[in-house]
């Protein structure tokens, strides 16, 4: 029987945005306390008996996470040009943390983005 062990790191911000185009025109500026959550999945432990570095992803969420920090998301890139959706911010987390140097060899299964605490959009690829 394979094992598969999976690893959950998360990051909060607070931060403001509105989106571009809601039904037509823009929404009104609000803010929400934001969650970031990404599960990496390793199927076999390093020589140590540990799968994902926590100190590596943890830093790497935690990093991503302070870009958006008490600002309005909507000025910070790629929301400067993209409308600043609960489901492009997880895209955008995602794929910042699918890089080599973030997951090393294991993989990136999902990121969840809570837009507080009772709505989230999960992305996957």
């Amino acid at each position: 029987m394979s094992e598969t062990y999976i690893i959950r790191v998360e990051a909060r911000f607070e931060a403001a945005h509105n989106l571009r185009e809601y039904y037509g025109k823009p929404e009104p500026l609000h803010g929400h306390s934001w969650k970031v959550e990404a599960k990496f999945r390793c199927d076999k432990l390093n020589h140590e008996d540990f799968g994902v570095d926590y100190v590596v992803v943890e830093k790497a969420i935690r990093d991503l996470a302070k870009r958006f920090d008490h600002v309005y998301i909507n000025e910070v890139p790629p929301f400067d040009k993209m409308n600043p959706t609960s489901e492009n911010i997880a895209k955008w987390f995602y794929q910042e943390l699918d890089k080599p140097e973030v997951r090393q060899e294991y993989v990136l299964e999902e990121v969840v983005v809570w837009e507080g605490p009772e709505a989230y959009v999960a992305y996957r690829v």
